[in-house]
């Protein structure tokens, strides 16, 4: 089966094929390190970790998501805390791969630093103003919206339009409202460097444009991120390297997961609703807030609240009751959880085929198709980056600390003996206290099971 995605530029789904047969380039905006990632940052980095899974299983991909730690929120940042911009970049960094990883995130094969590759952003300027596409003013370089016949398709914008209902007001060393800064100055307590131009440092959109040509080349196979980056950073990434590779597309599929909105509204520091995986993670196993991530399709609004983080722990206790006792063994996902994922990664569609296995494996009572049926439920999970517990670890892993494994097991073997004795008052008062300490009891053929709600 060929994979296909929804390609933002054309604005349809299409057939995926590579620039370089068998080889696939990735790139993923990833974060800005000035602090905690939330759960809407968490959204392209859980997706496009999936999206990778998927290209790998067909080709060799090589996988680049970046990190801007070059940034006026960083500098603020460091402004507030009085801490040096180094220091606030590396404690971001760590926390944001140790967070994304306890959601299932797989480590990108580059991370490349925007630190890193100033040169690289200074040479591509460089060649624009020469090419006649970028302007030097006033220790700026801006990139002239003007000269590109094609800026504004990506995001399907009619550059005309944009003129004439622009209501800022234009800095004075612009030429047109919608130019955009590649190179701006440095004041002595901010972070510079120097270049043609003075010291200074580089715009955002830069940074992409510099960092995937170094490391994927001029022509990437998929450019990957958030909806609310199609206008104007991916829209001014596309622009500054068709350019300057004159005219070789940046990137031959662009890729955009949907919003995340909280309770259905917009998540902002200023109504306080910003959830921070950095936190979340504490109380809820992050196989669990993945799941979530990947409840709805990619592409459509994700509305987030507790009941979607409640209904993501239930499917997940399912699957995991499902394989519960069961001895797996190797075996691949089954096709048609396959097809769904590599249908513009269908994550919906696949957990309903996911759960139509379980249902088969709950109904089975034959050993070798209860074995075979398991294998394919937890190939499933290896491939979309869930149920990696043991069975029994998992159901002894939530709420209801209070009590130990091994106190809960004795407490079962009171129960145990109670109904043996026909004493159903004392085993009725043991499963209540179970029950307040958020243990559940599943009796069934072969004995009781317990696991934290």
């Amino acid at each position: 089966m060929t994979i296909y995605l929804h390609d933002t530029l054309q604005g349809e789904k299409l057939p995926f094929e590579p620039h370089i047969e068998g080889e696939v380039t990735m790139y993923l905006c990833g974060p800005t390190v000035y602090n905690y990632a939330h759960i809407g940052n968490a959204r392209p980095a859980v997706v496009f970790d999936l999206l990778a899974r998927i290209l790998r299983r067909r080709y060799k991909l090589t996988y680049a998501r970046n990190i801007t730690d070059i940034d006026d929120k960083i500098n603020q940042a460091s402004i507030e805390t009085g801490k040096p911009i180094d220091e606030i970049t590396a404690q971001y960094i760590k926390a944001y791969n140790d967070d994304m990883g306890a959601l299932g995130v797989q480590p990108p094969d580059i991370e490349p630093r925007a630190t890193q590759h100033v040169d690289e952003m200074i040479s591509m300027i460089s060649l624009l103003i020469e090419k006649g596409f970028a302007y030097e003013a006033e220790g700026h370089v801006l990139f002239d919206v003007s000269s590109n016949p094609d800026y504004g398709s990506l995001s399907k914008r009619d550059l005309r339009e944009m003129i004439a209902g622009a209501r800022v007001e234009v800095a004075p060393y612009k030429r047109s409202a919608q130019d955009f800064v590649m190179w701006k100055p440095s004041t002595p307590e901010l972070p510079g460097w120097e270049s043609p131009w003075g010291r200074g440092r580089p715009g955002w959109h830069i940074e992409c444009s510099a960092m995937s040509e170094k490391h994927l080349g001029k022509t990437i196979d998929i450019h990957a991120g958030g909806q609310d980056l199609v206008f104007p950073h991916h829209e001014n990434e596309m622009a500054q390297s068709t350019c300057a590779h004159d005219g070789a597309p940046f990137a031959r599929y662009w890729v955009h997961n949907g919003f995340l909105s909280l309770d259905s509204t917009k998540m902002s520091k200023s109504l306080g609703n910003v959830l921070l995986v950095h936190d979340m993670i504490k109380d809820v196993p992050g196989e669990v807030i993945r799941l979530a991530l990947l409840s709805a399709h990619y592409r459509q609004p994700l509305d987030w609240s507790e009941e979607t983080l409640e209904s993501a722990k239930r499917m997940l206790d399912r699957f995991y009751g499902a394989l519960r006792g069961v001895t797996v063994s190797e075996s691949g996902p089954p096709d048609a959880v396959v097809e769904a994922l590599e249908d513009d990664l269908n994550s919906p569609k696949a957990l309903a085929e996911m759960f139509s296995v379980a249902r088969q494996l709950n109904k089975s009572t034959d050993a070798a198709e209860r074995q075979a049926l398991a294998s394919q439920l937890r190939a499933a999970g290896d491939l979309m980056g869930l149920l990696q517990s043991d069975p029994d670890e998992w159901f002894a892993g939530g709420t209801g600390g209070e009590l130990s494994a091994d106190e809960i097991e004795a407490l079962l073997e009171e129960r145990k003996i109670a109904r043996a004795n026909r004493d159903f008052a004392a085993a009725d008062s043991i499963r209540d206290k179970l029950s307040s300490a958020g243990i559940v009891i599943e009796d069934g053929a072969d004995g009781a099971r317990w696991r934290r709600s």
